[in-house]
């Protein structure tokens, strides 16, 4: 009897920490998250849909490149930026993807009028949606930085308000870009001291 009330006794501990620890991985991470563009295509839908294999953790949680707000004065440190610096989601600030292979690219034209659109998970008040574009010259062999950038956005979209499950809008994007460059969408949230961070390789 007492050997099979210490069994029981054991095997509801294990449930128990079983439930604990599923619990804690829902409230540290998707639970946690909230958004992403996949237009154009960022970095971390790519390893989500599998286009882009072997990303580690961002491939279940696309939504949660979460970092500090107040881009390009504060935020994610420069080399990781794509991932909002979280070393887990390290695989976004890579210049080539983990099988060694170039980052799909989105064709664009500079000077014409695109559609962004982001996907949410969970819909928070928001200040606005921010879109910076790589500087010509900029070594697509490193990990993104300020310097790589134009720290002024070439779009800013103000927004009052949560957003629906699925927003688009639209801005001329940049003239004067030929070849691979990055855009870096950023979405400021009003209501807490962060942002979300979104990287998207593309072709003018």
């Amino acid at each position: 009897m007492r050997t099979r009330i210490g069994k029981k006794t054991k095997w509801y501990a294990v449930v128990v920490g079983l439930a604990t620890t599923g619990a804690f991985v829902l409230s540290s991470g998707g639970a946690s998250g909230h958004g992403y563009t996949d237009l154009p295509i960022s970095r971390q839908k790519l390893c989500a849909n599998g286009t882009v294999t072997n990303c580690g953790a961002i491939q279940w949680e696309p939504q949660s490149v979460e970092g500090p707000k107040g881009f390009p004065a504060a935020g994610p440190a420069d080399g990781q930026i794509c991932s909002a610096g979280h070393g887990h989601f390290s695989a976004l600030d890579q210049p080539k993807t983990p099988s060694g292979g170039a980052w799909p690219t989105t064709k664009v034209n500079g000077g014409q009028s695109y559609t962004f659109r982001w996907q949410f998970t969970a819909r928070h008040s928001t200040t606005d949606f921010r879109y910076y574009v790589t500087k010509n010259g900029w070594n697509e062999n490193a990990p993104l930085t300020r310097a790589a950038l134009d720290t002024t956005p070439f779009l800013t979209v103000p927004y009052n308000g949560q957003p629906p499950a699925t927003l688009s809008h639209s801005g001329t994007l940049p003239s004067g870009k030929s070849g691979h460059h990055v855009i870096l969408a950023v979405w400021t949230i009003a209501d807490t001291g962060n942002a979300f961070y979104a990287c998207s390789d593309v072709t003018f």
